[in-house]
């Protein structure tokens, strides 16, 4: 029999239940570490200033106590001394001390190869009359002057202060050869004829 309250349901797909989800695994314990005797501590340093020997009239001679060397298994070694550098970590170059004087640039010899530089690159200026020659001197001058000057105060800067030398003896040349062509080209320019 049928209700008349109740809707016929007959054209209606049935929906499943919806599925349970299992539960969470339970984590497993986890298991005690075993105590190991603490090795952290070093045995103690007797101090750089005690001797060895005992002291004159107690009768005992030098004690000869065997000194842990460090290696694989064994504690860890003592620290420094005081003042001395630190070990280096493994495959890394000693560190430079404290106190020691970094290395010196070479000044002079890096200012004589960039004068001498800008003495060529600037030579161009030797073709204007006389004045551009005189002027095409200086900087090629001052190359030479600081390359020597750094070739007796910083022989290891060989190749900027060699550099600078023989670049501004260029600069120079090029300078000189400027004011003596421009000296021949005006000394034969014909006379006008003007006279007072």
């Amino acid at each position: 029999m049928s209700d008349s309250n109740t809707p016929d349901l007959s054209g209606v797909p049935h929906v499943p239940d919806v599925p349970q989800v299992p539960d969470v695994p339970q984590v497993p314990d986890v298991p005690q570490v075993p105590d190991f005797p603490n090795t952290s501590t070093a045995p103690p340093v007797a101090p750089a200033y005690a001797s060895a020997t005992p002291p004159p009239g107690s009768g005992a001679g030098p004690a000869a106590t065997p000194t842990p060397q460090p290696g694989y298994g064994a504690g860890p070694s003592a620290p420094p001394a005081y003042g001395s550098p630190p070990p280096p970590a493994y495959g890394a170059p000693y560190a430079p001390y404290p106190g020691q004087p970094a290395t010196k640039q070479p000044i002079l010899s890096i200012l004589a190869l960039v004068a001498g530089i800008i003495g060529i690159l600037g030579s161009p200026v030797v073709f204007i009359p006389i004045a551009g020659g005189i002027f095409g001197l200086f900087i090629p001058a001052a190359a030479v002057v600081l390359g020597f000057l750094g070739r007796t105060k910083e022989p290891r800067a060989k190749g900027f202060w060699l550099t600078g030398i023989i670049t501004g003896a260029i600069g120079v040349a090029l300078a000189l050869l400027s004011i003596v062509v421009w000296a021949v080209v005006f000394a034969n320019i014909p006379n006008t004829g003007y006279s007072y």
